[in-house]
Order: structure tokens, then sequence, then C-alpha cells
């Protein structure tokens, strides 16, 4: 699939393109369910919690424009947040600790930048490895993520320094493409 994500945003706009909700559902839960998680849920309210925002996010993604300059992270974080402050407000009345205090301030930008570029980079790069081939994926994982030189990896894989190259720089143009937009 060469679809960048500003694409599979564009495609959310229909609810009926189950590929594009796939892809998305298939990257965003971990993050969600971390998020969710931390705000000191259990497991299974958690993932409740996930639930509900995707449901949410069928409604509203379809009117959803895209603003490069606000960024759809954050988008995201203030919707599960706020999904989970009234799933919170109408549970119970409210007490002095409500478990507010164990979810970070979400004007903590350093703690949410880090937690979700982790998050998509890994993400992202389980969906990409079964869209190359095991050589051209190996190469620039023995490149990129083990340090290894391109000589030494090629030799390895039986390829020259420079099809080593060429393989990790195919890999991480597709990651950039792919993270386009999604990272501010």
């Amino acid at each position: 699939m060469s679809t960048t994500p500003a694409s599979l945003l564009a495609r959310l706009r229909d609810p009926a393109a189950e590929d594009a909700w796939a892809r998305f559902v298939h990257l965003y839960t971990p993050l969600l369910f971390r998020w969710a998680r931390g705000t000191g849920l259990q497991e299974s309210d958690a993932a409740d919690l996930v639930q509900d925002v995707f449901a949410l996010l069928v409604r509203k993604l379809p009117h959803f424009d895209y603003d490069q300059s606000k960024g759809f992270r954050a988008w995201l974080r203030t919707v599960t947040l706020n999904r989970w402050r009234e799933i919170r407000r109408r549970a119970a009345p409210p007490a002095p600790a409500d478990g507010l205090d164990l979810l970070p301030d979400p004007d903590d930008e350093p703690f949410w930048e880090a937690d979700y570029r982790q998050h998509l980079a890994r993400r992202l790069l389980v969906v990409m490895k079964a869209e190359f081939a095991p050589t051209t994926w190996k190469a620039c994982w023995e490149c990129t993520v083990e340090g290894r030189s391109a000589v030494d990896v090629g030799r390895e894989l039986g390829l020259s320094a420079g099809a080593v190259r060429a393989a990790k720089f195919r890999v991480l143009c597709r990651l950039r493409r792919e993270m386009d937009g999604l990272i501010e």
C-alpha cells in the first residue's frame, strides 16, 4: 500500500472504507490503549474506552478537516481525554482524587510527543515490514537499528554495499512518507 497518512485520514472520511479503517485501527489501537491505561483504568475499562473512542471517531472523522498546523495527534489526544472525562463524569460524582493526577498533563508536550513518536514509528514499522522483501527489510534493519556497516550486511545477505544502502534508503523514505503529517 502506498498511501500516505494524510491520504489515510482523507480516506477515513468514508465510514465504508474498510481497508483505511483497518489500517487506522491497527496503527492507533495500541497508542489509545496506552493512553487509556495511563489514566489509571484497568485493562478491561481501558479497552472499553478505546472502543468508545473509535466509535466516536467513526462519527467525527468524516467531518474532520486535517490541518497540518494543528496536528492530528493533538486532536486525537484531546478526543481521547475528553471521552475519558465524559465517562468519568457519568460514572460517579467527582471525587477529590479521581485519577486525573495519574494522567500526564495534556500540555506536557515532551511526554506526549515522545510517547506518540515511539508508538507511531513502532506500529508503522510493523505494518511496513510485510510490504518489503525480507532481504530489503533485513538490510535496512541491520544498518539502521543494529548499526552495522553496509559492507558487513551486504556480505551476510549476498548483496553489494550499494544495494544495502539502496534498500535502507527505500525503507526509510517510505517510513518518512508514512509519518508525514502525523508528526508535527
